[in-house]
């Protein structure tokens, strides 16, 4: 690592900047010029040119376009033809003791070397063969925890295969070998590029569709009522199938994650999910690892997989806390991909569903309900759509809000009014009484009472750290951290969490080692993290809190929850399930990352408790931050997350917003700051960055520029423990 440390003096000021050079990976190392970038969700109804789908022989372009797309950059080319069936054989056949009928079917195919393979199929019990008629088919993958929506199908009278989708490092004793088959075909065909596992098992249940479909089944399958689902890389793999195979009626798939329901540019290292580098490389194409840090560069994300089954049935149903399925990122899948089934005048035939508490366990209720989806879909009963009532957690609807502001409300303050007073117009007004007011009794509440799992909180803990449980504010459940041995009073560091819908504070994706907060309190720091307003425990509060204080902003909000935290820290306002250890309340660090740098910045500008900042990829300036930018603009404040509404009203007139990070920094500037920013950062303008930071000009900050993508992992996390080692 080279450590440069040129000083730059201005007015007497001098800036220490630092600027490491980290060397990257082979992958990450090819950040050259993408011929797409936009930090939004590719449009399904645009070419890549441009050029705009108006009718529906372009749609028919378009889809070509995105199939195209997603073999090149996710799963490699199938093979050009589908071989077709040369051998059925019945290897046995039971009834069970309900009357369903079992039967194992191995299907040989034209390849060259005669390639096999086994299904297994349930035949629903109030019928015989003679009689089975316009009868829906339900396929699925044979995991162990989906056999019973297999059970509850053949209950309703489905006939249902499962295929050979088994993912390449599960087992089913039940099903001997099913987890290789794709391996037996993908050497069948070596011309083509095809080397994703979940693929091309998606083409193995079109194989199975060519049996069940045929003549030679014996089975007069509907095929109109033609269903496939999956749960999490089974829900992948059967999005896939329904993309790619148009017989599949409807789909459900039930936390997918990324790709398919969750789009990348959505669930990258600041938001502590699924990125292009955590999958298994059996899953997708290697060269999908060059995107990592860059994708915004990704031709087609999920609303275009999905906007290919359109105008079929497909339901997503995620849970709130769903550790791989972050609702922000699946919201905007499921409303980029909805266009196209509103082209189509099919948009009901597409809905999102959401589910209480975390990726597993499937519920009977849930089986109920996945099932109900397949029975509307193909007219059967008495289920009806609105049974799938849409109510999304992210459709900001600005417009609504400014109509509930007065017209002084929405006048800023003059160019001359002091800077607490311009940030504290921005950030809108504390609800009255709030301050002081003890709005929630406090309690403590237990670890399997919360979203997010325990287990998820525990995993990372070394031995040597405790956690102990805390509430403050209006009653925030939070966690401090600290070493087991604490020989003196601990100084403190407040940790908050960049974009993680799903876990909030608690980190998922990317850990090396252990997390932030634990490997801090292994330093000998006692850290206090807690899930900001609108993720992880506080998902739904995000949800509701315009209806409820119109007037302020979730950044807002989330300022005035840290400095509860002070309170708590500082003066003792909260409770503590234990006894606390000893703390240095004279030493009070804000560390933030992405998100939570920008909050850290606006929190500890104005708060002399603060001794210390420090924001890792924390903010692109506001003034020079607009649509035409590649980093989504500012509208991703005021629209995309509904974090500073105001800003809103800065729309294409960036440069009249009130302040900006430079005034922000020179506010704090009798405190050191650390300001750490990534030169790849695809979500700031690095430039800009750089020159915000020399316009403060202070000397007690450190800027560090690093040759990297936005990530905080062991790296930084090195950088940040050795800045506040310097700063003791």
């Amino acid at each position: 690592m080279i450590n440069y440390c040129p000083h730059w003096v201005s007015s007497g000021l001098a800036l220490r900047i630092c600027l490491f050079v980290c060397s990257l990976s082979a992958m990450m190392n090819k950040l050259e010029a993408a011929d797409f970038q936009s930090a939004d969700l590719p449009p399904v109804l645009e070419f890549t040119d441009g050029s705009p789908v108006v009718n529906y022989e372009d749609w028919k372009k378009r889809r070509a376009e995105i199939k195209q797309l997603w073999c090149d950059t996710y799963i490699g080319q199938f093979p050009h033809e589908a071989p077709s069936i040369q051998a059925i054989q019945i290897i046995n056949q039971n009834q069970r003791g309900d009357g369903v009928i079992v039967r194992n079917v191995r299907l040989t195919f034209d390849t060259p070397n005669r390639a096999a393979f086994e299904i297994r199929l349930l035949l629903p019990k109030k019928i015989r063969e003679s009689e089975i008629q316009d009868l829906p088919l339900l396929l699925t993958q044979p995991r162990h925890y989906q056999v019973a929506w297999a059970e509850a199908a053949v209950e309703r009278g489905y006939v249902v295969c499962f295929y050979p989708g088994v993912d390449y490092n599960h087992r089913e004793e039940a099903f001997p070998g099913y987890e290789n088959v794709w391996r037996t075909f993908q050497k069948e065909y070596p011309n083509a590029t095809w080397s994703s596992s979940l693929g091309i098992q998606s083409w193995l249940a079109s194989r199975s569709l060519d049996y069940l479909l045929g003549d030679h089944s014996g089975l007069l399958i509907n095929p109109e009522k033609v269903g496939i689902i999956g749960h999490s890389r089974y829900g992948k793999q059967s999005l896939y199938a329904a993309a790619f195979d148009e017989r599949f009626t409807a789909v459900v798939s039930r936390s997918a994650g990324s790709p398919a329901a969750a789009g990348y540019r959505f669930t990258g290292r600041d938001t502590f999910m699924e990125t292009v580098v955590d999958a298994p490389s059996e899953w997708a194409l290697p060269s999908l690892k060059r995107f990592f840090g860059r994708e915004d560069a990704l031709p087609v994300e999920s609303n275009g997989l999905m906007a290919l089954i359109a105008p079929r049935y497909c339901l997503l149903h995620t849970a709130h806390n769903d550790g791989s399925d972050p609702s922000f990122a699946v919201e905007r899948s499921y409303l980029g991909a909805k266009v196209a089934y509103q082209f189509l005048n099919a948009p009901e035939n597409i809905a999102l569903q959401y589910r209480g508490g975390n990726h597993n366990p499937i519920t009977k209720e849930h089986i109920r309900s996945n099932l109900d989806w397949f029975d509307w879909a193909f007219k059967r009963g008495d289920i009806k759509r609105s049974d799938f009532k849409e109510k999304l957690l992210h459709d900001f609807d600005w417009k609504q809000w400014k109509a509930q502001q007065s017209s002084s409300d929405l006048i800023p303050p003059g160019d001359i009014a002091p800077l607490n007073e311009k940030a504290d117009w921005l950030m809108g007004d504390i609800p009255e009484g709030l301050e002081g007011r003890n709005t929630h009794p406090l309690s403590i509440i237990g670890d399997d009472s919360r979203g997010v799992a325990v287990w998820s909180r525990e995993r990372w803990k070394p031995d040597n750290v405790n956690r102990l449980s805390v509430s403050f504010g209006s009653n925030i459940q939070g966690q401090l951290a600290f070493p087991k041995e604490n020989p003196r009073p601990l100084p403190i560091v407040i940790w908050l969490h960049p974009f993680n819908y799903s876990h909030g504070s608690n980190e998922g994706y990317g850990v090396e080692g252990t997390t932030i907060y634990y490997r801090l309190a292994q330093a000998g720091y006692a850290v206090l993290s807690f899930d900001q307003c609108g993720f992880g425990d506080r998902l739904l509060e995000g949800a509701s809190f315009y209806d409820k204080y119109p007037q302020w902003s979730k950044l807002g909000k989330m300022v005035y929850d840290v400095r509860c935290a002070l309170n708590f820290l500082t003066e003792g306002r909260g409770i503590a399930a234990q006894e606390m250890p000893p703390l240095d309340r004279d030493k009070i660090i804000l560390v933030g990352y992405s998100l939570g740098g920008m909050v850290a910045l606006h929190a500890g500008a104005f708060d002399d408790r603060v001794t210390g900042i420090a924001s890792f990829c924390g903010f692109t300036p506001f003034r020079t931050d607009s649509d035409e930018k590649s980093t989504g603009g500012i509208r991703r404040w005021w629209q995309w997350h509904g974090l500073l509404p105001k800003l809103g009203l800065f729309d294409r007139n960036e440069e009249k917003i009130p302040y900006d990070f430079d005034e922000l920094l020179k506010a704090a500037s009798t405190k050191p700051i650390l300001i750490y920013s990534a030169l790849h950062d695809r979500g700031v303008d690095s430039d800009e960055v750089e020159a915000c930071v020399e316009r403060a000009g202070s000397g007690a900050l450190t800027f560090i520029h690093a040759e990297d993508v936005n990530r905080f992992q062991s790296s930084q996390h090195k950088v940040l423990i050795d800045w506040l080692a310097s700063i003791e």
